[in-house]
């Protein structure tokens, strides 16, 4: 496992992580972050086993990629800055001084190193007794947009944010740890978005299709998520949609 630099305000990750139309939450069992390199020599074993989460139905995976580890010899080219804040935002929650790639998030509220499978499936089972995915949420295509729609339900407010996604990425990696091999990304997050709040009322929104379909995105998840995108809370409702 490796750590970042501690100059960086992080110690570094490991990582791993779909979709389908229309998703409802009911459906949606776990939320499953995997927080990633290019740069990180341990994280190829985990973005292929995010690929095989992303074909499970009953899961969300994504891959965030993080630019920490790009000192290193080799920029990341998937990287956004804000994944690197949101995955030191997670660590703050838990109370945790490191972070490290790759690195799974379930739910926002259970971690596990990403390339092991056992450690994965058990903080799906933790996450799934401490915050269960129960706000419904339900996206289906109408033309050129995509209807949104957040149900009732009980609990603390939260924010709905709209989410790009890449469903694959093949990267040919020329230099660093990983230099000479060509690595296919799965469910890759281009963008987050922030459309609006849940407070518990039923919330309907029409999304357009080309302004997901941005940064070679084919897809798009919405997250109901307490706290804000770089200091993140708990995971209350999720689906995920085609673009395509």
């Amino acid at each position: 496992m490796r750590f970042a630099p501690r100059s960086l305000g992080l110690i570094t990750a490991f990582a791993l992580l779909t979709g389908s139309v229309p998703a409802a939450a009911s459906e949606i069992k776990a939320v499953v972050e995997l927080f990633t390199s290019q740069g990180c020599s341990s994280c190829p074993k985990a973005d292929k086993l995010l690929g095989e989460f992303a074909g499970n139905p009953n899961l969300i995976a994504l891959s965030l990629s993080v630019d920490y580890w790009d000192y290193l010899g080799w920029r990341d080219t998937l990287a956004l800055h804000v994944h690197s804040a949101r995955q030191k935002g997670y660590a703050n929650h838990r109370g945790a001084r490191q972070v490290y790639t790759p690195q799974i998030v379930v739910n926002g509220v259970a971690e596990a190193i990403g390339n092991d499978r056992s450690a994965i499936d058990q903080a799906i089972l933790k996450a799934d007794n401490k915050s269960k995915i129960a706000v419904p949420v339900v996206l289906t295509r109408n033309g050129n947009n995509i209807d949104l729609e957040v149900g009732a339900g009980a609990g603390p407010a939260a924010s709905i944010w709209v989410v790009s996604v890449t469903r694959k990425a093949p990267v040919t990696i020329e230099r660093g740890e990983n230099r000479g091999k060509t690595i296919t990304y799965h469910n890759v997050v281009r963008s987050w978005v922030r459309v609006g709040d849940w407070n518990g009322s039923t919330v309907r929104k029409s999304l357009s299709i080309a302004e997901l379909a941005q940064s070679g995105a084919d897809s798009a998840a919405v997250i109901i998520q307490g706290g804000s995108l770089e200091a993140p809370g708990p995971i209350r409702g999720a689906a995920m949609v085609s673009l395509d």
